[in-house]
């Protein structure tokens, strides 16, 4: 990424224009680029106290104003606003310390200040008064947030090995438990409900593989469908809430066959009624494929919580239901570039090595773990500056 302001700004420009012509990746290159600008003109103090205590404030804050409810009382005052004294009082909290916390929300661009001590919702605050978005913000501060508290010290306990066992790394550290990961958020039903919850909102806005343009879902999904082998054309593995086949039914209305959801009970019994879209069955991905014949079964970030050596077990399960030269399983996942890698790619990366001791996967590492599995890639589908890529694959 250039460093020098002047080239950056440059390049600001001439991806404005491919961002208004609506081109794909457009949006993410412009974020990338800002990011740039911004490290290009800080001072060294400024980074410094922008990491240390505007951003950590910044998240607290959004963590105390959900829990107060003070994003919706901002977005029930409407265009006219509504003061730090108002929000005071309605939330039951002290006037001074409410005035503070909206101030530097409003200097972090989460909220508005519309005139001294008047307050308005943004575009982002608004979307935390909704369920998937305001549970994300208390997932990831009380159960990531406190991981990745917690590294520095964990890491210098174990002499900065590298964390690879799922039952001793740093969540346990910060979380004091001995169970993994999953294990532990079973046993907190709040917690599990708000990571559902945010899971069903992480990918909103962002590019879906059942986007037109990126995989072809007509030519490579549909037109080989054969009913007469399997009437259930995806199964989707570990696919949590079913929000990817709700995507994927309202993105292409007239797909043959039956969608499968499988997930643990804990999960499904919190997975709203799909209307018919879609069949939900309780299932364990370490156990033997139930759905036999199906056109392709479909992984959707499972297989980065789980070693090589459980990703391995997983897709060996798949195998002996599939049919040969006809089922395909279809991985959507990261691929990490070889290089210049953005931040939410190495992001995704930190947050699986703080709760499960495990990591985001290079294309070579993918093809070992296919491979191991048997396996092969027929080929990966991407965009240009895009987070999760599609891996197709078949038995070799």
């Amino acid at each position: 990424m250039e460093s020098d302001p002047e080239e950056i700004i440059a390049k600001l420009q001439e991806v404005g224009s491919a961002y208004a012509k609506k081109r794909p990746g457009a949006r993410e290159q412009l974020l990338n680029l800002s990011h740039a600008l911004i490290a290009s003109l800080e001072l060294p103090s400024e980074t410094i106290q922008r990491m240390a205590f505007a951003e950590p404030a910044r998240t607290a804050h959004c963590r105390i104003a959900v829990e107060l409810k003070l994003f919706e009382y901002l977005k029930e005052s409407g265009p006219e606003g509504i003061s730090s004294q108002d929000l005071a009082t309605r939330a039951g909290a002290h006037e001074v310390l409410i005035s503070r916390i909206m101030k530097h929300l409003a200097a972090m661009k989460i909220i508005r200040e519309k005139s001294p001590d008047i307050y308005v919702s943004s575009s982002f605050s608004e979307a935390l008064t909704e369920p998937k978005h305001r549970d994300g913000i208390i997932y990831t501060y009380d159960v990531a947030g406190s991981s990745f508290r917690n590294l520095p010290e964990y890491l210098k306990s174990i002499k900065y090995d590298l964390p690879t066992d799922l039952t001793n790394g740093p969540f346990q550290a910060a979380h004091k438990t001995q169970l993994p990961f999953f294990a532990w958020i079973d046993q907190n039903p709040p917690y599990l409900q708000f990571f559902n919850s945010y899971m069903s909102g992480y990918r909103v806005g962002k590019p879906s593989w059942v986007d037109p343009g990126f995989y072809p879902i007509p030519d490579r999904l549909v037109k080989s469908f054969d009913p007469s082998i399997s009437e259930v054309l995806l199964v989707d593995v570990g696919g949590g809430l079913g929000h990817d086949l709700v995507e994927l039914k309202a993105k292409h209305p007239t797909l043959p066959g039956k969608l499968v959801l499988q997930d643990r009970p804990e999960v499904l019994s919190n997975a709203p009624d799909s209307g018919g879209e879609f069949e939900a069955v309780a299932h364990d991905f370490f156990t033997p494929q139930p759905v036999r014949g199906a056109r392709t079964y479909y992984l959707h970030s499972v297989l980065h919580d789980w070693s090589d050596d459980d990703c391995v077990k997983i897709l060996e399960q798949l195998k002996p239901a599939m049919k040969p030269g006809y089922s395909t399983v279809l991985i959507s996942e990261i691929v990490v570039p070889r290089e210049n890698a953005t931040w939410p790619v190495t992001a995704m990366d930190q947050l699986m090595l703080v709760l499960g001791a495990m990591q985001e996967r290079t294309e070579s590492q993918w093809e070992n773990i296919l491979k191991r599995a048997g396996f092969k890639i027929q080929k990966i589908y991407s965009y240009e500056m895009g987070t999760e890529s599609l891996i197709e694959a078949e038995m070799e």
